[in-house]
């Protein structure tokens, strides 16, 4: 992919963007490559020109969206910080920030794994796997339990906690979806989501 990759940066994120976006809509075999080229406003010829066929676009992406997770939002998570709760709050501005930058990446990595991963190479699959289980051990891993009260079950308390932030973040991610991203404040967004916090600090912790 020498040729993509030496494309200049604003094209080759249009295209990237187009086709993230496309996929994560409607999957592999429903996503239409005319609706790629179409939005990214590129001439068909050319998407194979850079891609043989729809399927080595399709492990393009897979690859890029796995690296740049990885690199721009799980490598980031801080697991120094030992406070469940207050590592969740670290976590999803990170993940927000990232999704900032690719707002697509989360989309498409989340129909592949929930859909689509019957369709990765061997080497895709095992890095997808890998991917996730870094998530869930950067998440979980090195947390100082005594902070909860001593009559909660802690780990349908760390489950529970979880979800509370996850649905959080996607009801934002919906919001944002309507809106340019670049001239949200959102200060008003933390300000809620640090007294939702409040409210599971008071529920669970001693």
């Amino acid at each position: 992919m020498k040729t993509f990759e030496s494309l200049e940066e604003e094209k080759r994120q249009r295209i990237l963007n187009a086709a993230l976006q496309e996929f994560a809509e409607k999957g592999f075999d429903e996503a239409s490559t005319n609706t790629i080229v179409k939005q990214a406003n590129i001439g068909k010829g050319m998407l194979f020109y850079y891609f043989k066929n729809k399927q080595t676009l399709y492990d393009y992406l897979v690859d890029y969206a796995i690296t740049t997770v990885d690199e721009q939002y799980v490598q980031k998570i801080d697991m120094d910080n030992r406070d469940f709760i207050d590592r969740l709050q670290d976590t999803a501005k990170k993940k927000l920030a990232c999704y900032n930058e690719y707002p697509h990446l989360f989309t498409f990595l989340g129909n592949v794994s929930l859909n689509e991963m019957t369709l990765l190479k061997k080497d895709l699959h095992d890095r997808m796997l890998s991917l996730q289980q870094l998530a869930q051990s950067k998440m979980y891993d090195n947390i100082d339990l005594t902070r909860f009260r001593a009559d909660v079950d802690v780990e349908k308390a760390l489950q529970l906690m979880k979800w509370a932030i996850e649905g959080y973040q996607q009801q934002l991610m919906q919001t944002f979806q309507a809106q340019s991203i670049t001239k949200i404040d959102f200060s008003p967004y933390w300000d809620e989501f640090d007294e939702y916090l409040a409210v599971l600090k008071t529920s669970f912790y001693a």
